[in-house]
């Protein structure tokens, strides 16, 4: 890999406070150290208009980025959790390589914070160690961004990212190191992920892998500049299901699969069956328990 021509684009700053969490025991910020993703998702609810990030596919590194991010944790008043993965993943191909994410969580570990990752990657578990070492004092949380359990759909959807059985032997190495981790079970696309054989499977290989929680909303976001590349794709991947999708949404913005009473009733009995939580407040307090007496003590 050539890193010379890796884009670079400048930053005031990595990690924002999220607002709200001035009363939370354990606040979290947000943390983005590249912009855009190689992924190509179709779904991808970031190539959206109001996000303003031209060219999503190319993947750029924010210039300075684990100085400024050691220069922020320094500053925060709080320790709190460090989170990441919401609009670029920080597990894409050019870290496998640089590094950024890895060192940024040696910095996190420093600085005594937590960490909560989202990913479709399964090369997360190259940081298992770094991860367990954060754990010790701080809340770890890993959320697998799992759209389908079948690895076939996978690639037609994800077509530049680990499949689902990667990402599910990721997890597994993750929880044997004692890593929390767990699964978003989102988007959940109309048509195409939305059935019971999905949700069961997709529940059974969460509790296979050692995860302990699955979290869904049964459906999808669709805005402008993100709907017109998803109907594209359609068209080459999934014929005739764009005019299915105008005719029972038009051009809402949130959709929700047509069977979605049914697929509740199926997805919670299944979790119920296997132990996992499916709240995020009860996964934040499963989480968080264990480092009540250690949180109270540094202060």
């Amino acid at each position: 890999m050539n890193l010379t021509n890796i884009p670079v684009v400048p930053a005031k700053t990595i990690i924002q406070t999220i607002p709200g969490q001035s009363h939370s025991r354990w606040p979290y910020y947000n943390m983005n150290i590249y912009r855009g993703c190689s992924h190509d998702c179709i779904y991808c609810d970031s190539r959206s208009s109001c996000f303003q990030v031209d060219d999503f596919s190319t993947v750029r590194i924010k210039e300075d980025a684990l100085e400024k991010i050691r220069n922020e944790l320094r500053r925060k008043v709080r320790v709190g959790i460090i989170s990441t993965g919401a609009m670029s993943d920080p597990y894409n191909p050019i870290e496998e390589t640089l590094n950024l994410s890895r060192n940024a969580l040696e910095l996190i570990n420093a600085y005594g914070f937590g960490a909560a990752i989202t990913t479709k990657s399964a090369l997360i578990a190259r940081d298992a160690d770094v991860l367990s070492d954060i754990k010790k004092n701080a809340p770890v949380r890993i959320m697998f961004s799992i759209c389908s359990s079948d690895d076939d759909v996978c690639t037609r959807i994800e077509p530049h990212v680990s499949n689902a059985t990667q990402r599910f032997s990721a997890m597994a190495t993750l929880s044997d190191a004692g890593i929390f981790c767990g699964v978003w079970l989102n988007p959940m696309l109309p048509y195409i992920t939305d059935n019971e054989a999905n949700i069961i499977k997709s529940v059974r290989m969460v509790k296979s892998a050692g995860g302990k929680f699955i979290h869904t909303f049964m459906g999808m976001t669709l805005r402008p500049g993100s709907r017109e590349y998803y109907y594209e794709q359609l068209d080459a991947h999934f014929p005739g299901l764009k005019e299915k999708y105008i005719k029972q949404y038009g051009f809402i913005k949130h959709l929700t699969s047509p069977n979605a009473r049914k697929l509740w009733t199926v997805f919670n009995n299944e979790c119920e069956k296997q132990g996992l939580l499916t709240d995020f407040r009860a996964i934040d307090s499963y989480n968080f328990s264990q480092y009540k007496e250690r949180q109270m003590t540094l202060f």
